[in-house]
C-alpha cells in the first residue's frame, strides 16, 4: 500500500475472500499428499518390500522358465538337436560342418574317425546328419556320398567308433511302356524315367536299330526293369532284363540270359558291326550320293553318315579291328582308319583329338574309344564323319545288312525257352516275377 501511495495510485480495497482460498489451497494439498501416502502404504503392505525398479517389476509378470532360442547350426544351446547340411562338388566336409557352427573339436574328432574309412579329400559332394545330446557333445555322425555309400561314427560305452554301414535296397521289377512322338529320350521321359535308362536300352538295341534313323512316330517300346530303392526313395536302376522295339506288326525283342541278350530265336543280339560308332546323338546329314557340299559348293558325293554331335563325344570302333591309319587327312581333319574283317574298312574324320593309345597297328574292340568328336579339316561344326567300305567300294552304312548273331548253346536252349516266355509274360503285365538265371 505504501507503494501505491508513493505512486500516487489509489489503494485496492481489501478482498474479503483471499484469505478463505488460501486456507483451502493448502488442505487441498495436504489432503493429495495424505491420499498418496496410503496408496503408497498400501502397496508396500501388498508387494510385501520396497516397489521395485520398472524392469524388475515386468520381468516378475513373465513365465519363470525361459527356454533359449536355437541358432542356425548351435549344438550347446539346444537340450536335443540335429545338424544335416550337403556338401557342395567344390567344398569340403570340414568346411560343410563349419557352415553350420560345429565346435572345431568335433569337427577334428569326425574326420578322424572317418579318414581310415575314406579319402575325404576325394570325395565329390555328398550330405551329412548328426545328431547330439544337450550337453552338447555327438551322439552320432552319418554322412552318405552315395545311396549305397554311407559312413557313421557313433557314440558308445567305449568312446566313438567308425563303420562303413551296411545298406539293404529293396529290388522292384518294373515294366516301363511308351510311344514315340518325336524322339526316344522324350518317350522315355513322358513315362518319367531317366535319361541313363534311355541310353541303356538303345545300347541292347545298338546292333539292330539306328536309332537316329529309324525311330518314327507311333513306334512303342517296352522294358522290364530293376529298380533299387532305399525304403520309398528311387536309388538307381539295376540289370534291364528285356527290351522290346515295335514298329507296326514287326517287333524286335531282346531276352538277358546270362550276361548276353538274345531274341527269341536264341540269337545274340550282339553282331560283328554296330549300326551307329557313337552314342545316342542326331544325325545332321544322312547318306546321299549327291549333295550340295557345304564348304566346296556343288554337287559332290558324300560316301557316308555326319552324325552331329557336341566336340568331345566318344567315337566308337564299330566292330574288331586294326588301326591302319591315325592322322591327319586333307579335308577330313583328323581321321582314324580300321581294317576288319571279311574286307570290311571303317573311316572316322574331323575328330577333335584320338583316344588313348590309338595309333597306326593297334587292335582295337568293338565299342573301344577310338576318338572324340570335333570339328577339324573342312567342317561347318561338330559331327562325325563315319564311313563305311567294304572290298574297296564304299557302302551305305544305314542299309547295309551284316551276318546275324551268334546262335545260344545247345545245352542252354531249353533253360532259355523257359526263360523267354517267363520275361515275355512279365513285360506283358501278367502276374510273373521271372528269377535271374544261375
Amino acid at each position: 500500500m505504501d507503494r501505491e501511495i508513493a505512486a500516487g495510485k489509489e489503494p485496492s480495497p481489501p478482498d474479503p475472500g483471499k484469505g478463505r482460498r488460501r486456507r483451502n489451497g493448502v488442505l487441498l494439498i495436504a489432503g493429495i499428499l495424505l491420499v498418496g501416502l496410503g496408496f503408497g502404504a498400501y502397496l508396500w503392505i501388498l508387494l510385501g518390500r520396497s516397489p521395485k525398479a520398472p524392469q524388475e517389476a515386468i520381468q516378475s509378470l513373465e513365465t519363470k522358465e525361459v527356454v533359449p532360442v536355437e541358432r542356425e547350426g548351435s549344438v550347446e544351446e539346444a537340450p536335443s538337436r540335429m545338424i544335416e547340411g550337403e556338401i557342395g562338388r567344390r567344398s569340403t566336409l570340414v568346411k560343410a560342418l563349419s557352415a553350420k557352427h560345429v565346435p572345431p573339436p568335433w569337427i577334428e574328432l569326425i574326420v578322424s574317425k572317418l579318414k581310415p574309412l575314406v579319402n575325404l579329400r576325394k570325395i565329390k559332394g555328398g550330405r551329412f546328419r548328426s545328431t547330439w545330446d544337450k550337453d552338447g557333445s555327438l551322439i552320432r555322425f552319418e554322412l552318405e556320398l552315395a545311396p549305397t555309400e554311407v559312413y557313421e561314427v557313433r557314440r558308445d560305452s567305449k568312446g566313438y567308433g567308425a563303420a562303413k554301414e551296411k545298406i539293404s535296397l529293396d529290388v522292384r521289377l518294373v515294366t516301363v511302356k511308351g510311344e514315340i512322338r518325336s524322339s526316344l529320350f522324350e518317350a522315355m521321359e513322358a513315362v518319367g524315367e531317366q535319361d541313363c535308362l534311355t541310353m541303356a536300352f538303345a545300347d541292347i538295341l545298338a546292333w539292330e536299330i539306328d536309332f537316329y534313323k529309324d525311330v518314327q512316330p507311333g513306334d512303342r517300346f517296352a522294358l522290364l526293369v530293376e529298380k533299387l530303392y532305399k525304403g520309398d526313395r528311387f536309388v538307381q536302376y539295376g540289370t534291364i532284363q528285356a527290351v522290346e522295339y515295335q514298329r507296326g506288326e514287326k517287333i524286335l525283342r531282346g531276352i538277358r540270359y546270362g550276361d548276353a541278350y538274345y531274341n527269341e530265336e536264341g540269337l545274340s543280339l550282339k553282331k560283328a558291326f554296330l549300326k551307329v560308332p557313337l552314342r545316342f546323338t542326331r544325325v545332321s546329314s544322312r547318306f546321299s550320293r549327291g549333295r550340295p557340299h557345304p564348304i566346296l559348293g556343288g554337287v559332290r558325293p558324300h560316301l557316308g553318315v555326319d552324325y552331329a554331335a557336341p566336340t568331345g563325344t566318344p567315337v566308337w570302333a564299330v566292330a574288331d579291328g586294326t588301326v591302319v591309319y591315325c592322322g591327319w587327312n586333307e579335308g577330313f581333319g583328323k581321321q582314324v582308319i580300321l581294317r576288319h574283317r571279311n574286307g570290311y574298312m571303317s573311316y572316322y574324320g574331323h575328330l577333335s583329338r584320338y583316344g588313348r593309345g590309338i595309333k597306326v597297328g593297334k587292335s582295337v574292340r568293338q565299342k573301344e574309344v577310338i576318338g572324340y568328336v570335333g570339328s577339324t579339316g573342312l567342317s561347318t561344326g561338330p559331327h562325325l564323319d563315319y564311313r563305311l567300305a567294304k572290298a574297296g567300294v564304299f557302302r551305305n552304312p544305314l542299309s547295309e545288312v551284316f551276318p546275324k548273331g551268334s546262335p545260344i548253346g545247345k545245352a542252354e536252349w531249353e533253360p532259355f525257352q523257359k526263360r523267354r516266355d517267363e520275361i515275355i509274360a512279365a513285360l506283358h503285365g501278367e502276374n510273373v516275377s521271372p528269377e535271374k538265371p544261375k
